[in-house]
């Protein structure tokens, strides 16, 4: 028997499952944060524990009578598991309950699909879901052929379920030619930042750890943050000025989760590209979690996977506001780099101190001195001052210049072999 399934359920039956490997282990609290995320009201949360799931149910059969009710007392139009579903079970849960059953890959899928604004996240998503859907395509979800129209699209012979998965093939094959043109198009502007050899920062952590919050805070910039799991998805990229460094690209990227389904870091990997190839990477963690280590170590799992695991981190320890006692401070490691900041996005508090960490962790050995200029080196005057580098200039009486210059080494010589200036005249033997 087949129904049809209703365009959005709001009343929800949470379902979470003990199971003995750690691996497959998931938490409850995390399940209804992405339940109310993603709009649903939780009227119920089953609970239970299992040695291995069941093949046919992933529940017990006393389970899935207890679930059923559940759904029949409370009237709810969804069940939401906090574990990955199978296809048959899916299916076979729907039959017996005669609900919809979402399992914790399409909840996600779901607020990822509520959360995306630009033409670039729209379609990654899509094709997520997509890639998603084409596993359980079933006679009961016809929404590709109502979509499309069936009349005329059949081929000889071809049932409903066949046209579907060609349907989805093609839109999958469209959809990954688009994004190959974005790709190309993000491709160009990474050139272009590193031929003017702008540094890209990119923030990293896990969902809700207050990165966007954070980027508002360093950037002036008004990206939406709100309490909730994966409140924004789109990268956004701004410009800011660091000391010691000059103009460097912030990157706030998507946050990521325990067990992130993987078609969602295939889909997401031309984006996630600015997070392996930035300079240095800011990993924003909630110090008042109490489940930060674990996320910690989810967050390295992914940078891992995505091939960003060589690149240097620095951890942010956010919302330090909620930790009584807690102040401000930079951690260093035993050769004296900054390894880790407590700051407060919310309150400010620290974040002169991430600038000061960031400049440091970027930027390489300055060029700070006063140089004496005569009238005829008034290129090299021009070219200082086009670079930004020039704090104080006097002029005695005699017409030289005392210039008091600030800038990167690596700056400095360039300016002096484009002029023709022999190095060794400003920068002695051993500085770099």
């Amino acid at each position: 028997m087949f129904f049809e399934r209703p365009e959005s359920g709001e009343r929800a039956i949470l379902v979470h499952i003990e199971l003995a490997r750690e691996a497959d282990r998931e938490n409850p609290r995390e399940l209804e944060e992405l339940a109310l995320s993603a709009g649903a009201d939780p009227v119920e949360f089953l609970t239970g524990s299992r040695a291995d799931p069941s093949p046919k149910f992933f529940l017990g059969k006393g389970k899935v009578e207890e679930l059923g009710n559940l759904v029949r007392e409370h009237e709810a139009e969804l069940v939401i598991f906090n574990h990955s579903l199978s296809p048959a079970q899916e299916r076979n849960l729907e039959r017996e309950l005669q609900c919809r059953v979402l399992d914790r890959t399409g909840l996600i899928l779901d607020i990822f699909a509520q959360r995306a604004r630009t033409h670039e996240g729209k379609l990654q998503v899509e094709l997520a879901q997509l890639e998603h859907m084409s596993t359980r395509l079933v006679r009961g979800w016809t929404h590709l052929e109502r979509q499309k129209g069936g009349i005329g699209l059949r081929g000889p012979g071809e049932t409903q379920l066949e046209t579907d998965r060609r349907l989805l093939r093609v839109r999958i094959k469209s959809i990954l030619k688009r994004l190959e043109r974005v790709r190309k198009q993000r491709e160009q502007g990474r050139r272009a930042r590193k031929r003017s050899e702008i540094p890209t920062i990119s923030l990293v952590g896990y969902t809700n750890a207050g990165k966007s919050t954070l980027f508002n805070r360093l950037t002036t910039a008004s990206v939406y943050a709100a309490d909730q799991l994966f409140a924004t998805l789109d990268p956004t990229l701004r410009k800011i000025e660091l000391a010691d460094v000059g103009p460097a690209i912030l990157a706030d990227t998507v946050g990521f989760i325990r067990h992130l389904p993987h078609k969602l870091v295939e889909a997401f990997r031309a984006t996630l590209q600015e997070t392996t190839e930035a300079g240095l990477l800011l990993h924003v963690i909630d110090s008042y979690d109490e489940e930060r280590l674990g996320h910690i170590e989810q967050v390295e799992a992914v940078l891992e996977e995505i091939g960003a695991a060589e690149v240097p981190v620095l951890q942010v320890y956010n919302k330090i506001d909620q930790l009584p006692d807690a102040q401000p401070r930079i951690d260093r490691d035993e050769n004296g780099v900054p390894w880790r900041v407590w700051v407060s996005a919310v309150s400010g508090e620290g974040i002169d101190l991430l600038l000061a960490a960031i400049s440091e962790r970027l930027g390489e050995e300055m060029f700070h001195q006063k140089l004496t200029l005569t009238p005829r080196q008034g290129g090299l005057r021009s070219q200082l001052y086009a670079q930004g580098a020039v704090v104080t200039e006097e002029v005695d009486d005699s017409g030289q210049m005392q210039l008091e210059v600030r800038l990167q080494v690596k700056d400095f010589r360039r300016i002096l072999s484009r002029l023709g200036i022999d190095q060794e005249q400003y920068l002695p033997q051993g500085v770099d």
